[in-house]
């Protein structure tokens, strides 16, 4: 339980004090109403004894009392009504509320720091009235009354028979059959008569006199003279006197009396106007049957037309609240006692005294004594005889009933004079005096006797009180009888069905626990009661369960170790039963602080309940902001509750806040809980959005909020962008560089504050995400923001405006009418704003009306409801308010502090500076394929349109695969006109030739710079031909692209990336740029392979050796899967600056090369070096194209696109190839690459070839070009990358590298082909063996340097083994003259040496016997090598 203000040592005895009645004349009530109060009310404050007092035991002991209290009412003859008991003590709980700046305690339970009022006066004040508010009972006397004052006023005529009048009517209240009520404790009860004498308006003389006229016919200590009213009321107060009646008067009643007029009165007596109030000493002045104070009624009675169930929670609560907060303040005006000096106060506390301790005390004294008498002579009569004496006392009242049916009762009923009733008389007389050991032998006593009668209604008074007395005797000789008091309750409450005095016996018992540290037993007394579903003479038990709910919750709290969890459930029991008995206020309290263990901890449920509650509760306290409050924590929890509960709560919610906005609908615009919004998804585009394809016409990907985010692309986009930049800026990125980003979110870099352009719109895509499980409907959904405009000179106009709409003619704001989100649905909304200024432009969030769908209905738990939003649904209910969109920006990790401390960064991609008009790119590609051929060339359009109102300049394209497409040569000469040059709408340059010219080269030539691929360039970044460069507002031009499918088949994903600039220069933007994303599928086309290889003849034109045979395989790959008939090779070329192929040296005279599905051709080409001179007059990046033809025309294959995809496909060849050298070493001895050369050869073979294909009937020509690059002689090289076995799995090997760095040395193969070896001599040789028998046969041998530099030559002419095998496969020839020879060569100088060969039998012979050794005549440690032999050369000898 709480802290209460008194000890349980200081409350029962308060709670049980002597009980007197008083009974006034008219005009003695007259003189108290002077001061607005009645006799009763004057004594109350002074009813205290300030002293001790002394009285003795029936054993002559002296007992010392202390603190006594006596309680002085007026006599009411009507017993109070229950329903009006209720209606106070309602009022009582309503009407004591804690103090609005109390501090509350603060307790740690465990994981719970709990802010809990530590006391509970409003229970307090319950307990207080509820035990004055008692009605007297016959089974105990403790509110008896013990005596009774008779008070009449100086003033009266006849003022001693004014008092004989009053004695009577005591008499007759007390002894007329017709009142029951009120009880008196003894049959001859003290009369104590009182003579009030007003001293501003009366004659003292006379009232000295009348009292020395009392004193002779009562006697000294039976009448007193009591001096009120020393001064005027309507005098000016010069004093400040202190009232201490209103703590008293507001207390017992909250509806006080009417207000009494100031001066004597007239008082009307009407009959209703007095019933109503409720007080305990109620007044009536009603004069019947010519006595006064005839009482019909109780103060406590209701009026008969009010109905005593809608007095707590009918729907007229609010309004008697209402009503009563005014009387409340009405009331507070009237000053108590305004008649009273501080002399009379001590005059009154004077007379209590004497009353006490003259007439009460004395008189209780003497009842004891005889009480006790009759006690001994009753213990010593035999217990037969005793019997008889109580037969005889009670007449024949003894029930003759079985046991079970007196279980079944409250027992039986005793007469006035039982002796048991007198036993109890003594313990409840000794009671009110304190004197706790008599009373409890005597209840102990009178306890055995009613049980052993099976009185159980007595037997459980005396129980209680039994027990109390144990509780209070001094010194504590026994332990506290719990059980006493648990079968007291019991019996009340099941047997006897008294709730009242069960519930009396709770609240003593469960104090006295407390005051024990008896915690738990506590609560489960305080818990007992209120399970309890009788109802109290028809009151609902409602405020007292909540009361003791509440109680018992505290017990939990305060114990050793706090049951925080049961403290919060009967916090939250109690605030129910609160609500129920109209106790909103204390509902309220109560669901708040069970609100702090329940918050946060998952029980989620519960949560939801209590939310729901405290914001109903605050609705109807008008705490709207409360409300509005729980309500919103309900709805953005992750709410397990049904879809229909979530409606009821939403609705609800929108109810209140639609009331709250109502209150101040010109404040800001509150924030709203639904839905919820993931700021760090939020994602921010600049730009127009993209156009949809149109026929033919396909605009470029661009950038888009429909494409996801894709780290490596944005990578790659990003290095395309500083490729470009570095070439416009002469090869160095500026260091103010940043890329461009056209769609800021949660990936990209916002710390600096993003650039967007005058009169394009920012699209903001806003997440949402609805929790509930009923669909969401906001309209009216925009964005709000903050723009503070800057003129182009650059100064700030101040004005910022933050208006919900803004001014429409600096930014445009886009707005929504409708957007719906279905339950649980994660939808995302993009809202535009239009820049129509220059400035600052500040994001902060959106703004809508939140409301619900009407009638919506849920099919097995799916929304009935499309998603669509057409202005359809009708809105049941909405409310304006607005969302924040607050992101935060990355964790900083940079520098030791941020790594050690928690540090986020800037994110400013809602803060956009709107700058400077640029121009606007779009690009269409017109006819752009999806699908190719591996090396099929295909022509297209594109189609460059500036949408803005600058003109733009400086156009280019960068791509990581500019083999893909080019737009042509640099000059118009080389580009060709339009695809219908030739027959067949060829993309190529096309000559018709006459048939005479077949098989042997047509040359021409071109340079590589032409086609932009020349030295130090990037080949990458390709100018787009715009006419004049540049691209005024609202022009088009369409410029032709011919692309290339790429040589691996499969998907390919292309990246362009436009670049332009305004012809303007802008300070903030320099450039602007345009993506496109091409995906191109191409399938298996031709597989081409080549060998490059000596030749072994020696005749061309110069008669030097530097012919070559060239072999290419063309495979058809194709699985016709593409509809592909047939392949044609229409044209093979050379590229090179050194060689170029001269005629074609195909046996078959087939022109034409036809190549079926899985087909292999076979072709041969001889090749001779280009002419020296024309080498050396041109540049180096001339090169040489020499076609040989397969059909009727020529392919230039020096003109675009032919030269052009060669060139492109070389350079990334060239570049692959750099970067597997930059690998090696730089360091290459000059020999070293001299020998290098010798077998390198730069000659490259492009395969022209056309397809047929029969696609939907038609057929269709398709045309492509391969490319292969030979390098080495004798090495095979391929037009498509091959793909690599894996290596296989090898044992890991552990050593340590050894740092001896070896000379780097050419291999023997490339050693060997320093020296290029060929015999002439007859194919066949007569011979007449008979005449002559050795055949001699000249031969020369021809030895060529390869290289460069001058070669040391050895030729050895001596067989080099001697084995029978050997000689069998060469014959047996000899070689006549010199074995060795020793030459050295020139650089690429040709040497003849006449040899003779000698035979012996006729026969087919090999003369490739010499061996040739050669190394670099400058080169000492180099040996000589043996040199590649040529092919067999074979004579044929014959005899004739």
């Amino acid at each position: 339980m709480a802290q209460c203000v008194q000890s349980v040592q200081e409350l029962i005895p308060d709670s049980f004090v002597p009980c007197v009645a008083a009974l006034c004349s008219d005009e003695a009530e007259r003189l108290t109403r002077l001061n607005h109060l009645s006799f009763a009310e004057l004594l109350k404050p002074f009813s205290r004894l300030t002293s001790e007092v002394h009285m003795r035991d029936p054993n002559n002991q002296l007992h010392v009392i202390k603190n006594l209290k006596i309680a002085v009412s007026n006599i009411i003859t009507q017993p109070p009504q229950p329903g009006a008991i209720r209606k106070l003590l309602n009022d009582v709980v309503s009407g004591s509320q804690p103090a609005e700046g109390l501090v509350a305690n603060v307790i740690t339970a465990g994981d719970y720091d709990l802010n809990i009022s530590a006391t509970t006066p409003w229970f307090e004040s319950y307990r207080e009235t509820f035990l004055q508010s008692m009605p007297a009972s016959d089974h105990e006397f403790l509110n008896h009354y013990l005596a009774c004052m008779l008070v009449a006023s100086s003033s009266e005529a006849e003022p001693v028979e004014q008092f004989s009048k009053l004695s009577q009517e005591q008499h007759r209240i007390q002894h007329n059959s017709d009142y029951s009520y009120p009880k008196w404790f003894i049959p001859n009860t003290l009369k104590y008569y009182v003579l009030l004498h007003d001293v501003s308006a009366g004659d003292e003389q006379r009232a000295e006199s009348i009292y020395e006229e009392m004193k002779q016919k009562y006697g000294t200590q039976g009448c007193y003279l009591l001096k009120i009213n020393s001064r005027t009321s309507n005098r000016a107060s010069d004093e400040q006197i202190p009232d201490p009646w209103s703590q008293y008067l507001q207390k017992n009643s909250i509806q006080n009396q009417e207000s009494y007029e100031d001066g004597p009165c007239t008082i009307t007596s009407n009959k209703n106007s007095d019933s109503n109030l409720l007080s305990l000493d109620g007044l009536d002045n009603e004069v019947k049957d010519g006595l006064p104070n005839n009482f019909r009624a109780h103060p406590l009675q209701l009026d008969s037309s009010s109905d005593p169930s809608n007095s707590i929670d009918g729907p007229d609560h609010v309004k008697s609240a209402s009503s009563l907060h005014e009387t409340k303040k009405a009331n507070t005006g009237i000053i108590h006692g305004a008649c009273l000096t501080l002399t009379d106060h001590d005059r009154i506390r004077q007379f209590i005294q004497e009353f006490t301790f003259r007439g009460l005390l004395p008189h209780i004294e003497k009842t004891i004594r005889q009480l006790n008498d009759q006690l001994i002579s009753r213990k010593g009569l035999s217990r037969s005889l005793f019997s008889a004496t109580k037969k005889w006392f009670s007449g024949s009242k003894v029930p003759e009933k079985s046991i079970n049916e007196l279980k079944n009762t409250s027992g039986l009923l005793y007469p006035p004079e039982a002796p048991e009733l007198q036993i109890r008389k003594m313990a409840d007389l000794c009671f009110l005096v304190q004197h706790y050991d008599l009373a409890y032998s005597c209840y102990h006593t009178a306890k055995k006797d009613f049980l052993n009668d099976q009185a159980m209604l007595y037997a459980a008074g005396a129980l209680e009180m039994a027990a109390v007395s144990a509780f209070l005797q001094p010194g504590a000789p026994r332990p506290y009888p719990a059980h006493y008091m648990d079968t007291a309750i019991q019996t009340y409450r099941d047997i006897c069905k008294n709730m009242v005095l069960a519930e009396r016996c709770v609240l003593l018992s469960a104090e006295i626990l407390k005051s024990q540290s008896k915690y738990s037993e506590a609560a489960a007394l305080l818990i007992r009661l209120t399970s309890e579903q009788n109802t109290w003479k028809g009151m609902d038990s409602d405020l007292r369960s909540a009361l003791l709910l509440e109680q018992a919750a505290h017990c939990f709290i305060n114990m050793k170790s706090p049951m925080v969890r049961k403290y919060a459930f009967h916090m939250i029991l109690a605030g129910h039963r609160f609500s129920k008995a109209g106790q909103k206020k204390h509902a309220l309290r109560c669901y708040c602080q069970a609100m702090q263990v329940y918050k946060g901890k998952g029980w989620s449920l519960a949560e939801d309940h209590i939310n729901f509650t405290i914001g109903r509760q605050s609705y109807t306290l008008r705490q709207l902001d409360n409300a509005v409050s729980a309500f919103r924590h309900i709805l953005i929890n992750e709410s397990k509750q049904s879809a229909a509960q979530q409606g009821a709560f939403l609705r609800e919610y929108l109810y209140v806040y639609k009331n709250v906005s109502q209150l101040s609908p010109d404040g800001p615009l509150p924030q709203l809980p639904l839905p919820y919004i993931n700021s760090s998804a939020t994602r921010v585009f600049f730009g127009h959005d993209r156009r949809p394809a149109d026929g033919e016409k396909q605009a470029a990907t661009h950038v888009s909020l429909d494409q996801e985010y894709d780290s490596e692309s944005s990578q790659q986009w990003r290095e395309l962008e500083e490729q470009v930049v570095a070439v416009v800026n002469r090869g160095v990125i500026p260091s103010n560089f940043y890329p461009t980003q056209y769609c800021l979110n949660s990936y990209s870099d916002n710390s600096r504050f993003p650039l967007a352009v005058v009169e394009e719109p920012i699209t903001v895509e806003v997440a949402f995400r609805n929790p509930l499980k009923v669909p969401l409907l906001l309209t009216d959904l925009s964005l709000l923001w903050k723009f503070q405009s800057k003129d182009s000179s650059g100064k700030d106009n101040e004005e910022v405006k933050e208006l919900v709409t803004g001014e429409p003619e600096m930014i445009g704001t886009e707005v929504i009418s409708e957007f719906l989100i279905n339950g649980e649905e994660s939808k995302v909304a993009r809202l535009k704003l239009f820049p129509h200024h220059m400035g600052e432009l500040h994001i902060l969030g959106v703004v809508y009306n939140l409301g619900t769908i009407q009638g919506y209905m849920t099919v097995d738990g799916i929304g009935a409801l499309p998603g669509c939003h057409t202005g359809k649904h009708s809105l049941s209910m909405s409310v304006r308010g607005r969302q924040d969109l607050e992101i935060q920006g990355p964790r900083l990790n940079n520098t030791k502090e941020e790594k050690t401390s928690i540090k986020y960064g800037p994110d400013r991609r809602l803060d956009p500076i709107i700058t400077a008009e640029m121009p606007l790119l779009e690009v269409f590609f017109i006819h752009f394929p999806t699908g190719l051929l591996c090396g099929e060339i295909r022509k297209a359009y594109v189609e460059f349109v500036n949408v803005s109102k600058c003109p733009l300049t400086g156009l280019k394209v960068v791509s990581k695969r500019p083999e893909f497409f080019t737009f042509g040569g640099n000059t118009a000469v080389l580009t060709p006109l339009s695809p219908s040059a030739s027959e067949n709408c060829s993309a190529y340059k096309t000559v018709v030739t006459d048939s005479t010219s077949v098989c042997t080269a047509l040359i021409s030539s071109a340079s590589s710079v032409d086609f932009g691929t020349g030295i130090g360039s990037q080949p990458e970044v390709i100018p787009v031909p715009l006419p004049d460069t540049v691209l005024l507002p609202g022009a088009s031009v369409q410029l032709p692209m011919w692309l290339r499918g790429p040589d691996e088949e499969g998907v390919h994903e292309i990246n362009f990336l436009f670049y332009y600039e305004s012809v303007k220069k802008q300070p903030k933007i320099r450039h602007r740029i345009l993506r496109h994303t091409a995906v191109i599928c191409t399938s298996r086309s031709l597989n081409v392979r080549a060998t490059v290889c000596r030749s072994n003849s020696l005749e061309d034109e110069e008669g030097r050796g530097g012919n070559m045979l060239v072999f290419v395989d063309v495979e058809n790959t194709n699985t016709s899967e593409a509809g592909v008939k047939e392949f044609h090779i229409v044209q093979v070329s050379s590229s090179s600056k050194h060689w170029r192929l001269q005629k074609s040296v195909n046996l078959s005279e087939n022109k034409d090369a036809k190549l079926a599905s899985r087909e292999k051709g076979k072709f041969c080409f001889k090749a001779i070096r280009c002419k020296e001179k024309e080498v050396a007059t041109q540049p180096s990046e001339k090169y040489t194209f020499a076609d040989i033809i397969f059909g009727n025309e020529q392919i230039i294959s020096s003109a675009s696109p032919c030269a052009d995809f060669f060139y492109r496909s070389l350079s990334s060849e060239l570049k692959k190839a750099q970067l597997s050298v930059h690998a090696e070493k730089q360091s290459i001895e000059d020999a070293v690459r001299l020998i290098q050369k010798c077998s390198e050869v730069d000659l490259n073979i492009v395969v022209l070839w056309k397809a047929y294909v029969v696609e939907d009937s038609k057929q269709l020509i398709l045309e492509g070009q391969h490319h292969v690059l030979l390098r080495t002689i004798g090495k095979e090289a391929f037009s498509c990358p091959q793909k690599q076995e894996p290596p296989e799995m090898e044992l890991l090997k552990f050593f340590r590298p050894e740092n001896t760095t070896v000379p780097l040395r050419p291999s023997v193969e490339q050693l060997s082909n320093l020296i290029k070896t060929s015999l002439h001599y007859p194919e066949s040789f007569n011979h007449p063996f008979h005449q002559k028998s050795l055949c001699l046969v000249p031969v020369t041998l021809l030895l060529s340097n390869c290289s460069k530099a001058d070669v040391d030559v050895i030729v050895d002419l001596r067989h080099k083994t001697t084995s029978p095998e050997a000689l069998e496969i060469h014959g047996s020839f000899t070689w006549l003259g010199q074995t060795q020879y020793k030459l050295q060569l020139k650089s690429q100088e040709i040497h003849s040496l006449q040899l003779k060969a000698c035979f012996v039998h006729t026969g087919v012979y090999n003369l490739g016997t010499p061996r040739v050794f050669a190394k670099l005549s400058d080169q000492v440690t180099v040996f000589e090598t043996s040199q590649q032999n040529s092919m067999p050369a074979l004579i044929i000898i014959n005899n004739v």
